[in-house]
């Protein structure tokens, strides 16, 4: 893990435009290494086929929402390490204690800027000493 162009993001969104904008926010803060999937099914078997270093995941989705994938995550001894940055909509404080007690690295609200999301990834990979 050398720099930060070489970090490779995974970002589960079912909605194509958040997905597009969050990966050109990643884009702006530096990280061009970026795929996506429309929902937490999608998401998972792209992971234990794939690398990655970071998964960006929104909560409410189709098939498999983002609680469920964080748990599959972190249940696989593979890519229970991955750092996940939930994000959401609704700012639903069981939501955020449930985030975080289930493993998730950290928390963002819809609609966020990014200043919101380099914050949150800076403080995250300084946590995991990257």
């Amino acid at each position: 893990m050398s720099t930060a162009a070489d970090m490779k993001f995974l970002i589960v969104d079912d909605f194509s435009t958040m997905r597009r904008i969050v990966r050109g926010l990643l884009k702006e803060i530096g990280y061009n290494n970026a795929e996506e999937a429309e929902d937490g099914a999608v998401a998972l078997n792209m992971l234990k086929n794939g690398k990655y270093d970071f998964v960006v995941s929104d909560i409410n989705m189709p098939n498999m929402n983002g609680f469920d994938l964080l748990a599959a995550i972190k249940q696989d001894e593979s890519l229970k390490h991955l750092p996940v940055l939930m994000v959401t909509a609704e700012a639903r404080k069981e939501d955020i204690v449930r985030a975080a007690q289930d493993g998730a690295a950290g928390y963002i609200v819809k609609p966020f800027t990014k200043a919101t999301l380099e914050e949150k990834v800076v403080k995250i990979m300084q946590k995991l000493g990257k």
